[in-house]
């Protein structure tokens, strides 16, 4: 832990005195992290193989495109964001201006998550960088190859007093948690966010929370039954249904069931082939205690497709489950695995008054053609994002915010958004001093009353 506070301490040094603050150092550290990245594809590409058994191309389109994309849009947009924005002033200010300068907050602590941990561990970190803060990373050690992976190329490539990542477990997060950073960001489950927000609140430090929940996915009748299936089912099943945004269950229109399950048991066949564990497009389960309470999860008397485990190799066959209901097991808490449980419904009026007595999840997916519908349930629903008519692929689009909302997570970050979460926007007001108006000083007066109504009225 000493090492740790010496880091620490280093960084807190480096941010008081400034040493990010031009924006030709900023841009030169992210294009050092983009090349670093990409001279670095194939041990990135080893190390998660050994993790989750993901190829090559999961890799770079799941991980490595959006923290490029995150590194390009910053670059472009850094200029415009950083720049000092003057505002409105009002007469009843006069003489003088105000101004609105961005500043980092210093330094800056980034705990990332297993699921996708290059993605959750450096896309956060690049608007940590552009905004001009020091940062540390702490991986998660549930994915050990791809935290000493991360390790090993950031620590070896940038100054310690600027980025580096920190490995270790649930003692040294505590131990990083302990220290007065100026700001936190966490991916996570909402359980161990409450934690870190409990930490943080110690020290008074904003903290950014990226969490999760139980994603509904809704599809209702005069939807395109066959895209839906087959966008359905690469968004459950990418990364064996371990994503935060996957769609957790199936709300499904008892009209349209038998024909869309029989669509989306095509579409697993299609994509993932009839014995998914031998293809090369399907992960495993990142460790025995997971696959373990995926196991107890699955009641074999409701599985409709699937159902199938190799308890050496960590792998659970995509599951479809019927015949569900709200108070089973599953219902329960987020799923983080490739089962996916239907329930049907007859009323869309009746799905949506159910979900607003629901935890406010961190994503949403609705099947329809219908605008009303579509509309209806935009407006009624609250939930971090989504999309309509697809899955998971906000999250692909930088210029669109990404975050929860209640226990699902506060703050968001991409492009511009994630820029914002890691500045403080200090407010300035400038005064001239050839001029001041005596209305605001004693003694008051009827006649400074009716003055101060017509300016600031």
């Amino acid at each position: 832990m000493h090492t740790i506070k010496e880091l620490f301490d280093k960084q807190k040094k480096a941010s008081q005195q400034g040493i990010l603050l031009p924006l030709k150092h900023r841009k030169d550290l992210l294009r050092r992290l983009r090349n670093v990245l990409r001279n670095n594809l194939s041990l990135l590409e080893e190390a998660i193989l050994k993790d989750f058994g993901k190829s090559a191309f999961e890799t770079y389109a799941t991980e490595l495109a959006l923290i490029f994309e995150e590194i390009r849009i910053n670059l472009e947009n850094l200029e415009d964001w950083a720049a000092v924005r003057k505002v409105p002033h009002g007469l009843a200010h006069f003489p003088g201006r105000s101004r609105i300068y961005p500043e980092p907050f210093g330094n800056v602590l980034i705990i990332g998550a297993w699921n996708y941990p290059y993605q959750l561990s450096l896309a956060p970190a690049v608007p940590a960088l552009a905004a001009g803060n020091c940062v540390i990373v702490k991986p998660s050690e549930l994915a050990p190859h791809t935290s000493a992976a991360m390790a090993r190329i950031i620590n070896e490539h940038f100054s310690p007093e600027v980025f580096h990542v920190v490995e270790g477990a649930i003692e040294e997060t505590q131990y990083l948690l302990s220290l007065p950073f100026d700001k936190i960001f966490f991916t996570g489950s909402t359980r161990v966010g409450k934690i870190v927000m409990k930490a943080a609140a110690e020290n008074l430090i904003p903290v950014t929370l990226e969490l999760g929940g139980k994603s509904p996915c809704i599809v209702l009748p005069g939807a395109n039954l066959s895209m839906a299936a087959k966008r359905i089912t690469w968004g459950k099943f990418l990364n064996a249904g371990q994503t935060c945004i996957a769609p957790d269950y199936l709300l499904i229109h008892t009209r349209i069931k038998d024909e869309f399950l029989q669509k989306m048991v095509f579409q697993i066949e299609k994509l993932l082939g009839p014995d998914p564990v031998n293809s090369e497009s399907y992960v495993k389960i990142i460790n025995e205690r997971n696959f373990n309470r995926l196991l107890s999860l699955i009641d074999p008397s409701k599985i409709y497709y699937g159902g199938k485990t190799n308890a050496a190799e960590r792998y659970i066959e995509p599951t479809l489950l019927t015949d569900i209901n709200w108070d089973d097991p599953i219902m329960q808490d987020e799923i983080f695995g490739p089962l996916l449980p239907v329930i049907e419904f007859e009323d869309i009026h009746d799905v949506i008054s159910k979900l607003q007595t629901l935890p406010r999840p961190l994503a949403l997916y609705l099947f329809t053609a219908s605008r009303k519908q579509q509309k209806e349930v935009i407006n009624k629903l609250k939930f971090g994002g989504g999309c309509i008519n697809d899955t998971i692929m906000h999250i692909a689009n930088p210029y669109l915010p990404f975050g929860g909302i209640g226990p699902s997570g506060m703050g968001a970050y991409h492009g511009e958004e994630g820029f914002r979460t890691f500045t403080h926007y200090k407010s300035v007001m400038h005064k001239g001093t050839w001029f001041e108006p005596p209305v605001k000083y004693p003694p008051y007066s009827k006649l400074k009353l009716r003055l101060i109504k017509l300016l600031m009225g």
